[in-house]
């Protein structure tokens, strides 16, 4: 059995209402940690799926920019799948967390704010391993 750990956490994102089209804004304590990366995944052909790994530290914020998709969650316990589509609403991937992301409409855009920079070292890429990890 794992430590309880929040398999994901849907965090609202300010949003400034005008006739003119809206903007959210992510910044200061949108998320609970220090931006140090920002990429997003766009183009994602119909079919593919994309993530299929899990980090030791770092933590994601994501982000539907632009059309859905889904995020199918994993805490070594506990499964869970949701779908993001709203920019003004992020996801909160903590540490620990194996995560698959399916389901790309077209034109869809994933943003991703990470805690770190990319360090190949922080992944798990292989699914046994992880389980392995949760049992130790």
């Amino acid at each position: 059995m794992t430590d309880a750990i929040p398999i994901g956490e849907f965090i609202d994102i300010p949003k400034i209402a005008d006739p003119r089209g809206n903007l959210a804004v992510v910044e200061k304590d949108t998320v609970p940690f220090e931006i140090r990366r920002v990429y997003y995944l766009y183009d994602v052909p119909s079919g593919a799926y994309r993530g299929g790994h899990a980090h030791i530290a770092q933590k994601e914020f994501l982000i539907a920019v632009s059309g859905s998709f889904d995020v199918l969650l994993d805490n070594g316990s506990e499964k869970e799948k949701v779908t993001l589509n709203r920019p003004d609403k992020g996801l909160l991937i903590r540490e620990g967390i194996w995560r698959e992301l399916d389901n790309f409409s077209s034109g869809a855009i994933c943003l991703v704010i990470s805690s770190d920079v990319y360090e190949e070292a922080d992944y798990i890429r292989e699914y046994a391993d992880f389980i392995t990890s949760k049992r130790t």
